[in-house]
Parts: structure tokens; C-alpha cells; sequence
């Protein structure tokens, strides 16, 4: 009796560590599903995210946990997705922010609920899918964008918060390959590592040790501000050409004052919207309509001073829409 009763005590252990190592089974179409959404750092550019998941919660009947990693380092991202596997979602979108070193944790996460990224992708991992930018194109772009501000080319310098997330490495690149072969050259790049107060240091020291720079190229949304508030303050605006990405207030003002010339701006609230229908349709067992390179690209667009009042009222209608 004792033998049975330890065998079945070990085959209900056996059983537990079975279900809890596989994705939750589809919910049914009326079940609210759990998910979570994790960003790579703490940004104006994700709270229009946030306005896309709040719109995604009330169209696809999702409950989503928005997580921003304040320090914005790999081992709090970690920590918040082990602590989301422990809650119990269904599914995570993240963005990685060092997806090279990240593939074991991002794997786990797979292993147990349906994991997506977006905004920066970990083509390496087991993710379900990629929903965001194409990078390389969006970088191009920029390189463009810069080409025009500097019809007799000039040294640049690039910022960005880190080079080992995916979507920056991409953003480089298609700046240095578009202004290869032109009078544009890029001569430095200055990582401040999500910090803020850095950003804008970075700018200012470029400012003084490099008096003859003519281009400076923000990658990350928050060094859009950083930069025109460094050149406004050295007395350098116009003289100073810049081109950016995303669109945080202060960047859009600086475009609206001629400070930056022009911005690359992306779809965060689709990449948020886009990762709750997906999410939802995982969990339930529909199809998420993922196509078969697994990539899901939302077009980037150039914003400047022609386009930026229009752009910003439709920007700030999509905000108060998704927080009804």
C-alpha cells in the first residue's frame, strides 16, 4: 500500500512539472486572456504603447500587465519576465534589450507561454514572432534624412542607448550604408546606456571636443530632446544639423522650431495594439495571421516641419482614444 501510495504521490509530482512546463491550452473565444508587455526602459515613446494595449485590452478582451524596466538593464528585464511566469500570463510581448545575451531566459519564456517581440527583435530566440520596425530600412532612411540637412556633407556623430539591442545595431548600420559613397561621414558613436542625464552629456561634450561636427543623429526616442536641448543651449541650432527617431514632445517641438530637421517616427501604438490581437489569438487557439519569415513590419515615416502639426494633433487624438 505504501508503494502505491508513494508511486501515484511521484506520478502527480511528474504530472505538475509536466503541465507547468507547457504553454497554457487556448482559452475559448469569451474568457478574458492575461498578457503582459515589456518595454526595454522608461520613455514618453512607450507610453503611446501603452495607449495601443489599453485600446488592444478593450477590442480583443485582454487583461495586460505593462511593465517598463526603470534602470533599463538586462538583469531587471529578467527579473520582471521570471516574475510575469510566476503570475501566470499567457503571453508576453517584449523588447529585448540585449538579445545576444538574452536568448536563455527569452527560450524559457517560450517554453512556458506564447512570447513575442516587438520593437527589437531576437531573431535567435524561440520567440512566435517579431512586430515592430524594419530597422535596417528605418536607418536608411535617417541616412537620408541627414544627406538632405547636409547637401556638402560633414562630420556626424550618433546617440543611442545601447548597441547591443537589435534595433540600434540596425538603425547604425542603414545610417552608415545610406551615407556611404556621399560627403556625409560618421565619425563617432556615444551610447549613454538608458541614461538620460548621460544623453544629454554626451551632446554637450561632442559640442565642445568636435567644434567642426555638422550632423548629430539621435537613435533612441529620448535623444531627440537630448540633443536640441544640448545644441540650444551651445547657440548652435541651425548651425548644427540633427535628425532623430520617434516622436517625444520635445523632439516634435524642436522639428516645429527648426531645431531638428527631421524625425523618423515609428508605430508604438500599433506595436502595442498589434501585439494584443496577436497575444489573444494565440491564447484562444485562432489564428494570429503571422506571416511565414515571422516578421510583421509597421512603416516607419519622416516627420518635419511641413507635416509635424498635422502629425502631432493625430498623434494626440490616438493617445486620448486609448485611454477611453
Amino acid at each position: 500500500m505504501r508503494k502505491i501510495c508513494l508511486f501515484l504521490a511521484v506520478l502527480a509530482v511528474g504530472l505538475l512539472a509536466y503541465s507547468c512546463s507547457k504553454k497554457p491550452a487556448p482559452t475559448g473565444t469569451k474568457e478574458t486572456v492575461r498578457v503582459a508587455f515589456v518595454s526595454n526602459t522608461v520613455s514618453p515613446f512607450w507610453r503611446i504603447a501603452k495607449a495601443g494595449v489599453t485600446a488592444g485590452e478593450r477590442d480583443f478582451n485582454v487583461q495586460c500587465d505593462f511593465r517598463m524596466p526603470a534602470k533599463g538593464d538586462v538583469g531587471e528585464q529578467k527579473q520582471i519576465l521570471e516574475d510575469l511566469l510566476v503570475k501566470g500570463v499567457s503571453g508576453i510581448a517584449v523588447s529585448p534589450i540585449s538579445p545576444a545575451n538574452q536568448t536563455d531566459i527569452l527560450n524559457k519564456v517560450a517554453e512556458s507561454v506564447n512570447l513575442i517581440t516587438m520593437d527589437s527583435d531576437a531573431p535567435e530566440s524561440k520567440r512566435i514572432c517579431y512586430v515592430g520596425t524594419d530597422n535596417y530600412a528605418a536607418g536608411r532612411r535617417a541616412g537620408e534624412e541627414i544627406k538632405k540637412a547636409l547637401p556638402n556633407g560633414g562630420k556626424v556623430v550618433i546617440f543611442v542607448g545601447r548597441l547591443d539591442a537589435l534595433n540600434a545595431k540596425q538603425r547604425r548600420q542603414g545610417i552608415i550604408d545610406a551615407v556611404k559613397g556621399s560627403k556625409v561621414q560618421v565619425v563617432d558613436t556615444l551610447t549613454d546606456n538608458a541614461d538620460h542625464v548621460k544623453a544629454k552629456e554626451n551632446v554637450e561634450n561632442t559640442l565642445v571636443k568636435r567644434p567642426d561636427v555638422a550632423g548629430l543623429m539621435g537613435l533612441w526616442s529620448y535623444n531627440g530632446p537630448a540633443i536640441a536641448e544640448a545644441v540650444k543651449a551651445a547657440g548652435k541650432q541651425g548651425k548644427v544639423k540633427i535628425v532623430t527617431f520617434d516622436e517625444e514632445d520635445g523632439t516634435l517641438q524642436a522639428i516645429k522650431e527648426g531645431v531638428i530637421f527631421s524625425t523618423i517616427v515609428q508605430n508604438p501604438y500599433e506595436f502595442g495594439y498589434q501585439s494584443m490581437r496577436i497575444l489573444a489569438a494565440l491564447a484562444r487557439g485562432e489564428d494570429p495571421k503571422i506571416p511565414k519569415n515571422k516578421l510583421i513590419f509597421l512603416p516607419e515615416r519622416v516627420i518635419n516641419r511641413d507635416n509635424v502639426d498635422a502629425f502631432w494633433a493625430d498623434l494626440k487624438k490616438h493617445m486620448a482614444e486609448g485611454s477611453k
